[in-house]
C-alpha cells in the first residue's frame, strides 16, 4: 500500500496567544483531491500554511509523501501553493511567470521554458505565453497561477480559495476545469473553500473544519446524507437544514430510528432538509404553519414558514405550486428523511 500524499498527525498551531488549530488529524490519500470546507475563521488557510511551512506548528507532525517535514523550511517540502490573489509578477510575461520557480532553482532556461509551455497547455493558457498579467482576465490569471504550480511537479498542491475572486459563471467553468485537471494529472491536492457547492462538486472527500477542529471527513455524498453533527448539517445546504426539538410540534410520518427516545424532552433534535417537507392546504393532515415569505429561484420556490410555537421551517416546493404569503398551510415530513442528533453535543444520534 502506497504512502499517503499528506498526513497531519495531531497538528496544533497558534497565532500570538490564540490556538488556531487544535490537534488536527487528517490524512490525504496520494492522488486525492481533498477539500477543506468551513466558515471564515475556522482555520482553513492555516492548515495550508502549516503544510507549506509558512507558519510553525506548536504540536504534532506533518508528513508529505512519507517524509517528516515538520521542521523543514518551505523550499524543502516540495509543495506548490495557489493563492486567492494569484500573486503573479506584473513585469514578467506569462511564460516567465510560469517558469520562474524552476529558473530560481537553476533549471536550464530552455528546459524551464519547455516545461512552462507544457504546463500552460495543460490548463488552457498556451496562447497567452507572451502576454503580461495586466492583459489577462481573472480566469486567465487563474489558469496561469495553476500552470505555475503545476510546472514544479510537487508532491502536494495547496489551493487557497483560488476561485473566490471570479464571477459566478466563471467560477462554475473553472470548477469543472480544475476537476478535469486533477483527473488528468492525478496529483494530490488540498483545496480550501467556504463555498459548500464548490466543495460538493470538486472533492473526492471533504474535511469540514470548525474552530480549528475537524467536524467530519467524508465523501460529498456522506457529508450530505449522513452529517456527523448539527453544524455540518446546517453548514452544508442552502437554505440550511431545518432543526427542531424531537418533542416539538412536528411529528414525522412513519417509524422512527430503532431505540431513539424521540419523545423525551431535551434529549434529541430532528433535522430535515427543505426538500423533505411536503406542504398541504389548511385542511390537510400535518403540522399547521403560516407562510411568512416565498423566494422563487427558477423552477423552485422556498417557502419560509412559522409554526404555531414560533419555530421557523423552510420548505422547497415547485414554483408553479408555491403558496401565497400569509397563507395557512400544513406540513408533513417522513421519518425516512429525518436526521436525529443529540441535543446537547449536536452529534449525530447512534442507537
Amino acid at each position: 500500500m502506497s504512502e499517503p500524499g499528506l498526513v497531519l498527525d495531531g497538528v496544533s498551531a497558534a497565532y500570538r496567544s490564540a490556538t488556531v488549530l487544535h490537534e488536527v488529524d487528517l490524512t490525504v490519500r496520494r492522488g486525492e483531491l481533498l477539500v477543506v470546507l468551513g466558515p471564515s475563521g475556522a482555520g482553513k488557510s492555516t492548515v495550508l500554511r502549516v503544510v507549506a511551512g509558512l507558519e510553525p506548528v506548536t504540536g504534532g507532525r506533518i508528513r508529505i509523501a512519507g517524509r517528516d517535514v515538520t521542521g523543514d523550511r518551505p523550499g524543502r517540502r516540495n509543495v506548490s501553493m495557489v493563492f486567492q490573489s494569484y500573486a503573479l509578477f506584473p513585469h514578467l510575461s506569462v511564460a516567465e511567470n510560469i517558469a520562474f520557480g524552476l529558473e530560481v532553482r537553476d533549471t536550464p532556461r530552455a528546459v524551464a521554458r519547455e516545461r512552462a509551455r507544457v504546463a500552460a497547455e495543460s490548463v488552457g493558457c498556451a496562447a497567452l505565453l507572451d502576454r503580461r498579467p495586466g492583459q489577462l482576465s481573472g480566469g486567465e490569471r487563474q489558469r496561469v497561477a495553476l500552470a505555475r504550480a503545476l510546472v514544479r511537479e510537487p508532491d502536494v498542491f495547496l489551493l487557497d480559495e483560488p476561485l473566490s475572486n471570479l464571477d459566478l459563471a466563471l467560477r462554475v467553468e473553472m470548477r469543472a476545469e480544475l476537476r478535469a485537471l486533477h483527473d488528468r494529472v492525478g496529483a494530490t491536492m488540498v483545496h480550501v473553500t467556504h463555498d459548500q457547492t464548490e466543495a460538493l462538486v470538486l472533492a473526492d472527500r471533504i474535511a469540514v473544519l470548525r474552530d480549528g477542529r475537524i467536524e467530519q471527513v467524508g465523501t460529498p455524498d456522506e457529508i450530505w446524507r449522513t452529517p456527523a453533527s448539527t453544524f455540518v448539517a446546517r453548514f452544508v445546504g442552502s437554505p440550511a437544514m431545518n432543526l427542531l426539538p424531537a418533542d416539538g410540534p412536528v411529528r414525522p410520518a412513519g417509524s422512527p430510528p430503532p431505540g431513539a427516545p424521540v419523545t423525551e424532552s431535551g434529549r434529541l433534535d430532528l433535522g430535515f432538509r427543505p426538500e423533505a417537507v411536503t406542504l398541504g392546504g389548511a385542511d390537510a393532515a400535518g403540522t399547521p404553519a403560516t407562510v411568512e415569505r416565498v423566494d422563487v429561484v427558477g423552477e423552485d420556490a422556498y417557502a419560509y414558514l412559522r409554526l404555531a410555537g414560533g419555530e421557523p421551517v423552510v420548505a422547497r416546493v415547485p414554483a408553479a405550486r408555491r403558496p401565497d404569503r400569509g397563507a395557512a398551510v400544513r406540513l408533513t415530513v417522513r421519518w425516512a428523511d429525518v436526521h436525529v442528533f443529540h441535543a446537547g453535543s449536536g452529534r449525530r444520534y447512534a442507537p
